[in-house]
């Protein structure tokens, strides 16, 4: 399976056998004789199960509509297979409680369903979807220490590893892998700045942005006599005054993942009181009251996110042919906005697309300018609610007034789903990528905003006349 059709090169190496590198690694299958992903840690060999390289894989994990539409069309059945895995299938107008910084969402039946399942189950599927590929081959406990370039030092012309040899060994043996495209999908952590150095290019410039977010994440058997009209909860932090949040979802095998997050000083611990206790401190007691009695079916597990981090790829003045990076290489988000594997999706769809348009040599430049567009919005969506928190580190400068007015106008939509489920339906498709941001702003919108401005108006309006009278009338 999976032979190219029409190859624009012999052999395209990936490194980082994360989500956006098997993504990736599916699209070269298509244009490239052999296709190799490099990957340091060794995946599960029997069953789905957590592994060393993705770390935040107990955390909760909500797969966006539009990551779960293009995985979708890259292995097709994946949804049925996911969900004969146990996946969760939520409606999430109707069955989810969402108490965002203005109150409960109205609950309706809106159609949008939202699939809720561990993250290393996906992580499995697809891995066992690409083994079946003859031009695909995955490398286990190989460690990438740096790039090959030509002479003229004009292209990347491959890697160089090290083997290890034991699971516990360093690793000792160095190869030399040649490669017509090199592509760097080993996350936030990448070093191809510093490969790009050591070959003669600058390394990209940063943006950095943090808010010392931690997250803890256990699973609880559901108790088989619980009742509530409600599958899942998402209680939403409303940031400066409220950093914490706190989310509960069903997953397979008849079990809740249940999480919560805040910002330091108080981010969670693996204490079991006090974990406990930032349940009961919520807003609502909806998660508390349904876990206190729950049996916990695994330890609690922490994760300490490194916060967003944009590298300007696109910005680069010199750009090596053979060479591109994607993914949380180039653009990572706090977690807590679930942005990740679809923003890796949308650049392995635009890989695929300036594959089909641009020449090899070209590749790079087109690539990465065009990422910088799809990265954009999200960067946008992530740090512009970041910058919110007290503790946020990394903004260049206060908001500026457009950005201040978005900001406005979002918390506008936001108090209308407290009582308006069209406009609730609109940022569902908005969140999940469905829909461009451009669609918040359609008239019938525009309209319900200006509408609820109007009553708050009267009604502060009234309220004077209401004190005037009253003062007279004492009098």
């Amino acid at each position: 399976m999976g032979q190219a059709a029409s190859a624009l090169g012999r052999h395209a190496v990936v490194i980082g056998g994360s989500m956006t590198g098997l993504l990736t690694a599916r699209i070269l299958s298509d244009y490239f004789e052999q296709v190799t992903i490099l990957e340091r840690d060794r995946f599960p060999v029997e069953a789905p199960a957590p592994r060393k390289g993705v770390p935040q894989c107990t955390q909760l994990h909500i797969l966006l509509t539009r990551g779960r539409q293009i995985m979708e069309d890259l292995f097709p059945g994946l949804e049925a297979e996911l969900i004969d895995a146990g996946a969760a299938v939520l409606d999430m107008g109707a069955d989810v409680e969402w108490l965002n910084p203005f109150g409960w969402a109205a609950r309706f039946s809106s159609g949008f369903k939202a699939l809720s399942f561990s993250r290393y189950i996906l992580d499995w599927l697809v891995h066992r979807r690409l083994s079946q590929f003859d031009n695909i081959q995955i490398l286990e406990s190989i460690y990438v220490v740096g790039l090959l370039a030509n002479v003229e030092k004009t292209a990347v012309t491959g890697a160089i590893v090290r083997r290890r040899g034991g699971e516990h060994s360093e690793p000792v043996q160095r190869e030399e892998l040649a490669a017509d495209l090199v592509i760097d999908a080993s996350g936030y952590s990448s070093q191809a700045p510093k490969w790009l150095q050591a070959i003669g290019y600058d390394a990209p410039e940063e943006t950095v942005i943090t808010t010392s977010m931690g997250y803890a994440s256990r699973l609880y058997e559901i108790p088989t006599d619980f009742q509530a009209d409600w599958q899942g909860v998402y209680i939403q932090a409303a940031p400066p005054e409220r950093t914490s949040m706190g989310v509960l979802y069903p997953i397979e095998n008849n079990r809740w993942i249940v999480g919560v997050c805040a910002t330091a000083p108080s981010r969670p611990s693996k204490d079991e009181a006090e974990f406990l206790e930032a349940l009961r401190h919520l807003p609502s007691p909806h998660i508390y009251n349904a876990v206190k009695a729950a049996t916990p079916a695994t330890a609690i597990g922490i994760y300490h996110p490194p916060g967003n981090r944009l590298r300007h790829y696109e910005r680069l003045s010199r750009q090596p042919q053979g060479f591109i990076a994607l993914g949380d290489a180039v653009c990572s988000f706090t977690p807590i906005y679930g942005q990740g594997i679809t923003v890796a999706a949308l650049g392995a769809v635009l890989l695929q697309q300036c594959l089909q348009e641009t020449a090899l040599a070209e590749l790079p430049s087109c690539f990465h300018q065009e990422l910088a567009k799809v990265n954009a919005t999200p960067w946008i969506a992530a740090t512009s609610q970041d910058a919110k928190y007290p503790n946020v580190k990394g903004l260049a400068q206060p908001p500026t007034l457009p950005e201040k007015a978005i900001g406005w106008y979002m918390d506008q939509l936001i108090q209308l789903t407290t009582k308006e489920p069209q406009v609730t339906l609109v940022l569902f498709n908005v969140f999940h990528m469905v829909q461009s941001s451009g669609a918040l702003f359609q008239p019938s919108i525009l309209l319900r905003v200006i509408q609820q401005l109007l009553i708050r108006s009267s009604s502060k309006t009234w309220s004077k006349m209401r004190v005037s009278a009253s003062s007279i009338t004492s009098r």
